[in-house]
């Protein structure tokens, strides 16, 4: 029997693979557990990309948005999941993947119950207390870099920090961010910056990767390191959507590198324009204070107690003499009104009591001897009395 080696185009060779999957009636409904790694959510798509993985195996799952309405939780890395998926060929690249119908949560995957256990424990030591974090230098002379020298990271950090301010120096300190034994590496590269002496602020970190490529991040080491830094640390480890236990440690979380250059360097034009902006303010201040000075001592120069002073004190002085003898005069006015009210009062009450004005209007007074007598049953017949008016007296007997 011959075999036919005719060629075939690529295409042809994927769709021949492509249907042979298709029809196999196990790949067509398939049930596959494993831990989620490498979650993405394309946000204006829905659609949801990750890696099922165990100890020996990974497979690439798309999970179209159609398919997921009716996912009830979130998914994460690191979750443990059993997917209902019919297995296929991505034609356009030849990668065998998964397409996801439905996910049911099995529970956390084993990476994510270390992390959460390492978590726990450093925040009950207070590695995570904000009280003991750090201000970053506001204008750092020197950054120093824990990273990979041939990282997209180095090269945002670099760029971003040239064009924010290039006086600022770089000092790199190279290490492995992905692998085993990178944590000891980084751990490494933080302590040769502090031992340097010359940063102002240590910046830590990778570009974005799955649980799997950040998980040096997660070791206690490097968390440790950070936390015994006698130099402020800023963590950049990931996208924006990746923690890592070196996040909560650091004194700063930035999301990106790029962002972590951008809270460590000021931009220079900002500092020029912020200290031109003050000296102009300064100046004017100044300016302002010195004309008011110069006003208020013309006026001091102007006044009659600099130019004649003897003249300016008696003048002062004589018009006070003169208020105060217009004052004691006035008041001396007032007392003597105030007096001759009273006796003229007086006199008024007097004169009502008076007896000569009683004989004033027609009334007598009768004396006898020395006494007056004001009761008729004290005189009787042969008594001598005298009778007082008011414009003078006449002797009686009393005869009835």
């Amino acid at each position: 029997m011959q075999i036919d080696r005719t060629a075939v185009s690529v295409s042809e060779f994927m769709e021949y693979v492509s249907l042979k999957i298709s029809s196999d009636p196990f790949l067509r409904d398939v049930r596959v557990t494993g831990e989620i790694s490498g979650y993405k959510l394309h946000t204006a798509s829905g659609h949801r990309y990750f890696t099922l993985k165990d100890e020996g195996a990974a497979v690439n799952c798309a999970f179209f948005r159609q398919n997921a309405y009716s996912l009830d939780f979130p998914l994460a890395d690191g979750m443990r999941v059993t997917v209902t998926a019919r297995a296929g060929i991505f034609t356009k690249t030849g990668a065998f993947q998964l397409y996801v119908q439905s996910v049911k949560k099995e529970g956390e995957g084993e990476l994510y119950l270390r992390f959460e256990k390492l978590k726990k424990r450093l925040e009950a030591e207070g590695l995570f207390n904000p009280a003991r974090k750090r201000e970053i230098p506001f204008l750092p002379k020197i950054i120093g870099v824990a990273t990979s020298a041939s990282g997209a990271a180095l090269r945002d950090i670099i760029r971003v920090a040239r064009r924010r301010n290039p006086n600022v120096g770089i000092l790199i300190s190279p290490c492995a961010v992905q692998g085993k034994g990178s944590e000891m590496e980084i751990a490494g590269a933080i302590k040769r910056l502090n031992d340097s002496g010359e940063c102002d602020v240590i910046l830590v970190g990778r570009g974005g990767g799955s649980i799997e490529d950040l998980w040096c991040f997660n070791e206690e080491v490097v968390a440790r390191a950070i936390y015994s830094s006698g130099v402020p640390v800023i963590s950049c480890v990931g996208h924006e959507t990746d923690f890592t236990i070196a996040d909560f440690v650091a004194d700063v979380r930035a999301a990106t590198p790029s962002m972590a250059a951008e809270i460590a360097v000021p931009v220079a034009a900002e500092l020029y324009s912020t200290v031109e902006t003050l000296y102009t303010r300064l100046s004017n201040s100044l300016l302002m204070s010195q004309a008011l000075r110069r006003a208020r001592l013309d006026r001091l120069l102007s006044s009659p107690y600099i130019k004649n002073p003897i003249e300016a004190i008696t003048s002062r002085k004589t018009e006070a003499l003169g208020n105060l003898a217009s004052r004691l005069k006035n008041t001396e006015k007032a007392f003597l009104d105030t007096k001759r009210a009273t006796l003229s009062e007086l006199r008024r009450s007097l004169n009502a009591v008076n007896p000569a004005s009683v004989l004033s209007r027609g009334y007598a007074a009768v004396k006898k001897g020395d006494v007056y007598i004001d009761r008729a049953g004290k005189l009787k017949k042969g008594d001598n009395v005298r009778i007082i008016m008011s414009d003078g007296s006449k002797s009686a007997e009393i005869n009835d």
